[in-house]
């Protein structure tokens, strides 16, 4: 009973076993998943909720694939796509942050060139078009994540070559999410 559900976990409910791009497909999932949430959100809204799913389903999905891994025939099986949707999370949560965080206050020790960056940035996608600010970011965060989920630049390949326990099959996205908030970012502020 625990491996079926496991195994559903893992693969997306059947997202994993689509012929073609399930990686890409379980990333778009994610998106649309995060989307009406975002859309709905307030900046008063409690951003821990979100995390707290995320790490619960970062632990159990690093355990799953250990546990389970000897139902697939590759160590990094294209069936097991929760690690896209995990990866695709890191840039949309980051986005969460960034409306739910106070740059003006005083535990933000930046310069106040940096501060007024931050802040700037900030009202643009919570002013500049609030719901079209939140897709455009969305779209690019999804573009981007999937280039570098692809593609894996350093050190993304050697996660993916040298680490094949259930943490390297997860980490690998997780570093291609850091990557393309990183990027999203620069585009918004730039």
């Amino acid at each position: 009973m625990i491996d079926k559900f496991g195994l559903a976990l893992l693969t997306m409910f059947g997202i994993g076993h689509i012929k073609y791009a399930p990686g890409t497909v379980a990333s778009l999932i994610c998106c649309i998943f995060f989307y009406p949430n975002i859309v709905i959100i307030t900046i008063s809204m409690n951003f821990s909720y979100f995390i707290l799913f995320f790490i619960l389903l970062l632990v159990s999905s690093i355990i799953l694939i250990n546990k389970l891994s000897h139902h697939f025939k590759k160590k990094d099986p294209k069936e097991i796509v929760i690690d896209e949707f995990l990866g695709q999370s890191i840039p949309i949560l980051f986005f969460l942050y960034i409306m739910n965080i106070d740059f003006t206050s005083d535990l933000f020790f930046f310069e106040e060139m940096i501060k007024d960056k931050a802040l700037k940035f900030r009202e643009t996608i919570i002013y500049g078009g609030f719901n079209h600010n939140k897709l455009i970011w969305i779209l690019l965060s999804f573009i981007s994540f999937r280039i570098f989920d692809i593609a894996k630049p350093f050190p993304i390949n050697i996660i993916d070559k040298k680490i094949k326990s259930g943490l390297g099959v997860v980490l690998d996205d997780i570093v291609a999410g850091i990557y393309a908030s990183a990027i999203v970012t620069f585009l918004f502020l730039f």
